[in-house]
């Protein structure tokens, strides 16, 4: 089951609410999800690889000239961040949250495992997610199909985001 959230779309205010946090908290196995002053922060432990990263949700945060929605990810040996996100898919059978950043012509995408891992796919062309994957290198085709998961809740790309 995949679920569409919409979060940091400048027109709103805060979209990404405490059920949201508990939802991917939930999908995540979360060992800790709270509301800190200006994000939501959520710790996934995975034990048995000894494994631990804090994602950090800003709802609405000053980015530059603009405002919008910060996802971050701190890991051991890493610091992730994606900027603007436009939205958030989850999927219960991957045990995984895919944030994604669009523009018309690129998307972007963070994806949180449960089992305390991510991967970071920048700048890909839009039309890569709806390429023939079978066409393409596996290292260009893991980011599209990647990405693909998030196809329902991106703006037609004539349009942009909102």
């Amino acid at each position: 089951m995949r679920t569409r959230a919409v979060c940091g779309q400048p027109a709103m205010k805060t979209t990404f609410s405490q059920s949201d946090a508990e939802k991917i908290g939930s999908i995540l196995t979360a060992a800790a999800v709270s509301r800190e002053a200006d994000h939501f922060r959520l710790e996934v432990v995975n034990k048995e690889e000894h494994r631990r990263l804090v994602l950090q949700v800003y709802p609405e945060i000053q980015l530059g000239r603009s405002h919008g929605a910060l996802v971050v990810v701190y890991t051991g040996n890493s610091h992730l961040q994606i900027h603007n996100c436009t939205g958030y898919v989850v999927s219960e059978e991957l045990g995984e949250v895919t944030f994604v950043a669009e523009t018309p012509q690129q998307l972007s995408g963070l994806v949180v495992e449960r089992g305390a891992a991510c991967s970071l796919y920048a700048a890909l062309d839009r039309e890569l997610i709806s390429s023939d994957f079978t066409q393409l290198g596996v290292e260009v085709m893991l980011s599209g199909v990647a990405l693909s998961l998030a196809e329902e809740i991106l703006t037609d790309e004539n349009e942009g985001p909102e």
